[in-house]
């Protein structure tokens, strides 16, 4: 059995503005990179044997933090774990969608990646993962939305609604039962400092 500790990356300017980020290649912010390196500290005092990631720069950022940390040589990188395509409304905040698209923007297609698309990539991945790497525990380093559709595909039973923390740490494993979650967007490394931000994609 994998364990699977599954990460989001470190805060953006676009985190802080409320912006969709979608798969456009927005870097760490340098509070971002102190959140990275906070996750990494913490993440030093267990033991991880390998390093997935999105290729996106924010996540390849982190998870490089991350791996330094560890002492892992090499990351892993998977199309499969970027972030729900935003398509229109990537780069633009709340009011901006609002003021473009009318009150009701979220009804209309816009070109948005469907979550349907993304569970399924995102469970794709993982249960390859899960398959491959028996008996090791593995870090994946994505983005919130990315996790909120997998988690919902593969643990139904996990309260999503609210969102993935900056850095945060979730762990999931693969039982004879199915998919348990044991540990569930924990940022405590961030204790008295700034973590979510309202729009997580």
């Amino acid at each position: 059995m994998a364990l699977i500790g599954l990460v989001r990356h470190g805060r953006t300017d676009w985190n802080r503005e409320g912006r969709a980020q979608g798969q456009k290649d927005v870097p760490l912010s340098e509070e971002g990179l102190m959140q990275a390196r906070l996750v990494a500290e913490r993440l030093g005092e267990e033991e991880w044997h390998a390093i997935y990631a999105s290729d996106l720069s924010r996540a390849r950022r982190t998870a490089e933090l991350i791996a330094e940390r560890l002492g892992i040589p090499e990351i892993a990188y998977d199309v499969r774990l970027r972030e729900i395509g935003g398509g229109q409304i990537e780069g633009t905040t709340e009011a901006e969608r609002i003021a473009r698209w009318g009150p009701d923007w979220q009804e209309l297609d816009l070109d948005r990646e469907p979550p349907a698309s993304v569970a399924a990539r995102g469970t794709a991945f993982l249960e390859e993962l899960h398959a491959r790497e028996q008996g090791r525990n593995v870090l994946v380093v994505g983005h919130g939305a990315w996790m909120k559709h997998s988690l919902n595909a593969l643990v139904p039973e996990i309260d999503t609604t609210a969102p993935r923390l900056n850095t945060s740490l979730t762990k999931i494993r693969k039982s004879a039962d199915g998919w348990v979650c044991d540990l569930y967007n924990c940022a405590r490394h961030l204790e008295g400092r700034e973590g979510a931000e309202p729009g997580e994609i």
